[in-house]
């Protein structure tokens, strides 16, 4: 999976400057018409794939605050809110014009890896079990989420090393996501209450429906959809060029 990102800045950075949350005038000919606070939220929904109520609390605080017009700025770049309060969570999509006309995008169409799909799909089947099951925080060994990516592994495979590397990388580059959390232990992860709202729900369904099939009988080549290079893909709308 590409990383792409419009603005760098180093992790852990703070832009808590020295400046009055209540100016639009930040320097000399400034034009802008949002406050500090606001900018930094509108940066912080462009950079990120989502926030959220716990891991950018400041700008969660922003966006309830001044969702109209953080929802239009973001409009102005042809890109739409989403937020799914129930799990305090928001990220941005590419907006689709009522014509099917394609509207330019800052945005980059990256779809998962399928060792990442399915890394995904298990850490969205053991959180639901998990907040079903009143769990208020929902954890995962990293070992766990490497043997589920194993069990799929089609019986033609032979490269059980290879495999196992591209599986401990789906678990990084999910991690560098933001949707799996570091906790004391590094064998361990927090999983991120937005992988449920973030993945797309019927590209979702037709991954579990083969993945159902894998489940149920040895996969055969011409059966086995998840490994070919035309399978159903999970893609990632949400981060800048």
């Amino acid at each position: 999976m590409s990383e792409h990102s419009d603005i760098e800045a180093p992790d852990g950075e703070d832009f808590d400057l020295d400046l009055d949350d209540a100016s639009v005038s930040l320097w000399e000919g400034d034009e802008g018409g949002l406050e500090h606070a606001q900018r930094l939220a509108l940066v912080t929904l462009l950079k990120q794939r989502f926030i959220s109520a716990r891991t950018h609390p400041r700008d969660w605080r922003v966006l309830v605050e001044h969702e109209r017009v953080l929802r239009s700025r973001l409009n102005d770049l042809f890109l739409d809110l989403q937020i799914d309060r129930g799990r305090e969570v928001a990220w941005k999509r590419q907006a689709v014009s009522e014509t099917g006309s394609r509207f330019p995008t800052l945005l980059y169409d990256a779809a998962w890896s399928r060792e990442e799909t399915l890394v995904l799909v298990h850490l969205r089947d053991r959180l639901r079990a998990g907040q079903a099951g009143g769990d208020a925080r929902v954890f995962i060994d990293r070992e766990d989420i490497v043997e589920y990516v194993a069990s799929f592994r089609p019986p033609h495979a032979t490269d059980e090393a290879g495999d196992e590397k591209r599986a401990r990388n789906a678990v990084l580059s999910v991690a560098k996501a933001g949707l799996l959390i570091a906790t004391a232990s590094e064998e361990r992860f927090e999983i991120c209450e937005a992988v449920e709202p973030l993945l797309p729900l019927e590209l979702l369904q037709e991954l579990l429906e083969a993945l159902q099939r894998a489940n149920g009988v040895p996969l055969e080549p011409e059966d086995d959809s998840l490994f070919d290079d035309d399978e159903p893909e999970l893609h990632d709308h949400t981060e800048g060029e």
